[in-house]
């Protein structure tokens, strides 16, 4: 993969999560970099085939260990479908 195809998955990771915005700073250009720690993980899964029950796993984890946030099942698997979906396979 070229930088120019790397830079564009990383920008539709980006702007997946920024829907998905844990947190709630999306509207706010300072901080549209605060989810990008989950960009090079979730595309290393995503490149090794997870499927979507795995990512939902693995952004629960996220949004309570590493962003210490209340637990939120249906917003996580709504960005893990998508994710799949993005990745176009299932």
């Amino acid at each position: 993969m070229d930088k120019r195809e790397a830079k564009r998955q990383m920008a539709e990771v980006r702007r997946l999560l920024l829907a998905w915005d844990a947190i709630g700073v999306a509207d706010e250009v300072e901080c549209q970099d605060e989810y990008d720690c989950m960009i090079g993980p979730l595309l290393d899964h995503l490149r090794d085939g997870a499927g979507a029950g795995f990512l939902h796993g693995w952004i629960a984890r996220e949004r309570v260990e590493h962003f210490g946030l209340d637990a939120d099942p249906g917003r996580d698997r709504v960005l893990a479908d998508a994710l799949v979906a993005w990745r176009g396979d299932e």
